[in-house]
């Protein structure tokens, strides 16, 4: 519950500019520091709940990520391959983890090509609701080995979520444009007066640049997403211990080529060794 919640507050920097409460011209630099201080929390409050292996698994996916997009930072034409590896984390392990692989990838990559700016905190919460979204669908179909109907739907919510991206980050953008009144922001706008510039906003600067990255995401996880969802299908199930239970509640006898014990699996040879001194064989017993 505490990443939604936090993610909650989150939503209140992207919705303040349709608020209509005359606010004063410094609100924008204040969102920004908010949102900063947002988005490292709700990333160090996700992380602190996670084991080690968890964390691993999402500082590789983060890091990789990372590493495509600094391959190709400003994206050709609003497309850009970071969202591939969000998408698919949060369809095979779930929201929260879907919404901290956005947030890591989003950070990594801003340290890593030097992007550090006051686009940063709303990148990562835009970033990882992607991610979320991503593991809301894949709740339904969690469990079993992903197949066609997966890669459908996650392309779907890849091409959804390439345009939803686009809109929340134009509203950061559209609250310091200021070249036409018309289609900017300013303090003091009704909120449908607000919304109906944001809109004209968004049809004439944006709608063309989002679509081509909406089609971006769907084609890459049609091509590429299935072996991806396979491994961390995969991954995430070696996870998960499961221990046999008997008809009568106790835990039943482990595997005859290994013994677990716990999160630790051991070759049969190390575990249960006889001190005792072994017995001689027959055929030395006869020795004259």
């Amino acid at each position: 519950m505490i990443l939604p919640l936090v993610s909650l507050f989150g939503v209140g920097l992207f919705l303040w500019p349709f608020a209509g409460l005359g606010l004063p011209p410094s609100t924008p630099a204040l969102a920004i520091g908010l949102g900063t201080v947002l988005g490292l929390l709700v990333f160090e409050l996700g992380t602190r709940r996670m084991d080690a292996r968890a964390l691993s698994l999402l500082a590789a996916l983060s890091a990789a990520d990372a590493a495509l997009r600094a391959a190709l930072v400003t994206g050709i034409g609003g497309f850009s391959p970071i969202f591939l590896l969000v998408l698919c984390g949060g369809y095979a392990m779930g929201p929260s983890f879907g919404f901290l692989v956005g947030a890591g990838s989003l950070l990594a990559s801003a340290l890593a090509t030097g992007g550090l700016g006051p686009w940063v905190p709303y990148q990562l919460f835009a970033l990882g609701w992607v991610g979320a979204a991503a593991g809301v669908v894949g709740v339904w179909h969690r469990g079993r080995m992903p197949g066609a109907v997966d890669v459908g739907l996650l392309a779907a919510v890849g091409l959804l979520t390439g345009f939803g991206f686009g809109v929340v980050m134009d509203i950061w953008n559209w609250t310091f444009f200021a070249g036409s009144g018309q289609l900017g922001w300013s303090p003091g706008l009704a909120p449908l007066t607000a919304a109906s510039r944001f809109l004209r906003y968004y049809l004439v600067t944006s709608l063309g640049y989002d679509s081509f990255r909406a089609a971006g995401n769907a084609v890459m996880v049609l091509l590429i997403g299935l072996p991806i969802l396979a491994g961390l299908h995969r991954v995430g199930r070696r996870f998960q211990l499961q221990w046999g239970m008997s008809d009568k509640g106790q835990e039943s006898a482990p595997p005859l080529d290994h013994e677990t014990t716990r999160n630790l699996v051991v070759p049969p040879l190390a575990v249960g060794v006889d001190g005792r001194p072994p017995k001689p064989h027959k055929a030395r017993d006869q020795v004259q």
